[in-house]
């Protein structure tokens, strides 16, 4: 059952988008950046879209999971990044409690929003429909210990970044990359050469392939 510990975005409101919960046969799990909103990156389902998905996007108090840089010291986000956390782990929860299983629940992130979803994964490993990183990867220092337990399972992962984003370093994907490889998830690491922070269509068609794959397994 979903956790009832109070903190900065328990209670948020959850957006949605495609089939009712009830009547979808699998769910992803929109996570926004920072500064942006729920439906902002609600709009990314429309480029995400399959018939049998539910979307849902979480909302950030203050439009921001945590307030400090991804790679702060991992006291200094709190208690902003356990209550993110805890907040995807209860809208999971919340799905599964619907009879839509893990395997079927494709989580996905932008940025922040890409951080943080990479984070809860690592942190909550076992086999997910998917995990789609848009210029994101684990937070934490340099020195954060990577101790994870459980396995992926062969979990589908995309992540795809320029080589000069602004506020993500190109040694924290590869880092990202390789850690939940040995999760044991299946990665296809996209590297776009002077993209930017943004994401374009090529990212799209890779993930688009996660979304279809949840029914081929």
């Amino acid at each position: 059952m979903p956790n009832t510990q109070s903190g900065p975005h328990q209670g948020g409101q959850i957006y949605t988008a495609g089939q009712p919960l009830d009547d979808a046969k699998a769910a992803m799990i929109l996570v926004h950046g920072r500064g942006a909103t729920a439906p902002s990156i609600l709009e990314l389902a429309k480029e995400l879209y399959h018939s049998a998905y539910a979307y849902f996007a979480p909302q950030a108090a203050g439009n921001t999971w945590y307030p400090y840089t991804f790679m702060a010291p991992l006291a200094q986000n709190e208690p902003w990044l356990s209550s993110a956390l805890q907040a995807i782990s209860d809208l999971i929860a919340q799905v599964e409690a619907a009879g839509i299983p893990a395997e079927r629940i494709v989580l996905t992130g932008f940025s922040q929003g890409a951080c943080l979803a990479s984070e809860f994964v690592a942190r909550n490993a076992r086999r997910y429909g998917g995990l789609l990183l848009f210029s994101g990867g684990l937070i934490g220092p340099l020195d954060t210990p990577r101790d994870y337990k459980g396995s992926l399972s062969g979990t589908p992962i995309f992540i795809g970044c320029s080589d000069v984003d602004p506020h993500i370093p190109l040694l924290r994907v590869e880092e990202t990359a390789t850690i939940l490889a040995n999760l044991g998830a299946n990665i296809n690491k996209q590297i776009y050469p002077g993209m930017g922070h943004t994401i374009v269509q090529d990212e799209i068609d890779q993930a688009s392939k996660i979304v279809e794959q949840v029914f081929s397994d």
